[in-house]
């Protein structure tokens, strides 16, 4: 029988491991009997409440509760859209206005915060509802006449007009999702999960949902040992963590700053990785450490239900390659597409766009922007055929593989030469002294600005640079940080990067 519902999951799995916990995080757990128990009596609460196929506002802190709550908010046959109290006030208020929600569920630590936002609908905290006795019989009419086309979830991305755009998946292609990505990582009932994003991301799927599907475990890392390598190791060793699924930066993190001198993660034996490239230099580490590990290259947009794209790492790579990011996920396609719309030849650059299941349905109450990049498949011209353009620049290698070369908005035009920024920062984070990096362009003094963190000094940096890039890629401003800016997500923080320099 064919799977509609993300939920159907929980079914099969809470029946086989009542008492085996589910998600934890360093003081708290719940098993699947508990998240079960609880997200029904909510999600019955929800409907009996008036709520049904419209957003529900999931505001509480990083906890294996919030987790229960978008699952509650989907037996109900509502989408969740969660927030954090991270988000500064402005985004939440833009978010509001873009939603119009009628609930947000919330827990003691983020009430006083919600009622402050500028919304007309009912607070209801998730403690007074998680015992709320589960209406079966409703649950089931529920699940009855739902559709695998029907969203899940909304998730906010950054919008390049300042307003955030929201992303909206269905079920159907998170399943899709999920059944590929399990497929390829190999994830089964003793996976055992460290979540590192924060759970208003599309990137922490990889956990929650094969958690369901499994019968695994999932640990919300504490946000405060990223800052602290030996720790952060030592909670995945306490936990006996086997598998993550991290941003790049969160892996560099650890082996820059020679963290496995004094302690290294004996359990792992899956590493995905992705959002960023990962500098062969650290990828060495981590392989050195963990040689019987496996390590995949993940890629993929928000608007693909999170990684359409992967890469086995099973060859050798000179610290001037790059780790492809591979091919798609089956029953997904990938288009490289040149300025001409046409298919790109071997080795010429061409936009990365995806075809298949896993697209989302769009951006939520944004038609335009929309359909400025959900467009009909410019090689079909025989019927309607949505591809998603990712805007990222792509090439295919003579191995046949797909790598990432660049995104558009990081391509400039400097002295005459058209320079991609993320080249200079490979060749950067190729040195030895280098824990990191990031680059960007000042277009009104038409400068490259390089920040960096390492034991080099500014000036002898620009003389080993010298020798490395063509004299019109070496940066005319070179500063030294003590540490980069990073995302919520944990990915380099460029547009903080820009903000700050054009402050000073």
């Amino acid at each position: 029988m064919q799977q509609t519902n993300i939920l159907e999951y929980f079914d099969d799995t809470v029946k086989k491991w009542p008492d085996k916990v589910a998600y934890a995080n360093d003081t708290f757990e719940m098993t699947f009997a508990e998240v079960y128990k609880e997200s029904r009596g909510i999600g019955t609460f929800l409907y009996n409440e008036g709520y049904y196929k419209e957003p529900v506002v999931i505001f509480m802190e990083k906890h294996p509760k919030m987790i229960t709550a978008f699952f509650g908010t989907v037996y109900s046959g509502n989408y969740y859209v969660p927030i954090d109290a991270e988000m500064p006030s402005t985004r939440i208020d833009l978010i509001f206005k873009k939603l119009t929600p009628r609930v947000i569920i919330c827990d003691d630590s983020t009430y006083e915060m919600a009622k402050g936002f500028d919304f007309d609908g009912k607070i209801i905290k998730y403690d007074e509802i998680k015992d709320n006795t589960a209406d079966d019989e409703l649950l089931y009419n529920i699940r009855e006449k739902a559709l695998d086309t029907d969203a899940i979830y909304i998730v906010f991305t950054s919008g390049s007009t300042g307003v955030p755009k929201g992303v909206v998946a269905c079920h159907r292609s998170v399943i899709d999702y999920i059944e590929n990505l399990s497929a390829v990582l190999e994830f089964n009932h003793d996976t055992v999960f460290a979540n590192q994003t924060p759970l208003y991301f599309d990137a922490c799927l990889k956990e929650l949902y094969p958690t369901l599907k499994f019968g695994a475990t999932t640990y919300l890392v504490p946000k405060q040992l990223f800052m602290f390598p030996v720790k952060l190791v030592e909670f995945l060793n306490e936990k006996k963590i086997n598998t993550v699924c991290w941003v790049v930066s969160a892996l560099t993190m650890i082996s820059a700053f020679n963290t496995f001198k004094t302690v290294t993660p004996k359990y792992l034996h899956t590493i995905a990785f992705g959002s960023e490239v990962f500098p062969i230099k650290q990828f060495r580490k981590w392989k050195e450490v963990l040689p019987e590990a496996k390590f995949i290259n993940l890629y993929g947009p928000t608007e693909c239900t999170g990684m359409c794209c992967y890469y086995k790492v099973e060859r050798e790579f000179e610290l001037d390659e790059h780790i492809p990011i591979g091919g798609p996920f089956k029953n997904t396609e990938i288009l490289l597409l040149n300025e001409e719309n046409k298919l790109a030849a071997p080795g010429e650059q061409g936009e990365i766009c995806v075809r298949g299941t896993s697209l989302t349905l769009g951006y939520y109450r944004d038609f335009d922007k929309t359909n400025e990049v959900f467009v009909q498949n410019p090689l079909n011209d025989r019927y309607p055929e949505l591809i998603y353009r990712t805007g990222d620049m792509g090439t295919i290698n003579d191995k046949g593989e797909l790598m990432f070369a660049s995104r558009k908005d990081y391509q400039i035009k400097h002295m005459g030469h058209r320079i991609e920024l993320g080249e200079i920062e490979f060749n950067v984070n190729m040195l030895d002294m280098i824990k990191g990096c990031g680059a960007i362009y000042d277009k009104k003094r038409e400068k490259i600005v390089l920040y960096y963190v390492g034991d080099y000094d500014s000036a002898e940096l620009v003389n080993i640079l010298k020798e490395k890039l063509p004299r019109y890629m070496i940066p005319n401003k070179v500063i030294k940080l003590d540490a980069m800016p990073l995302t919520p997500n944990g990915k380099l923080d460029r547009k903080k990067l820009q903000a700050d320099y054009e402050a000073n």
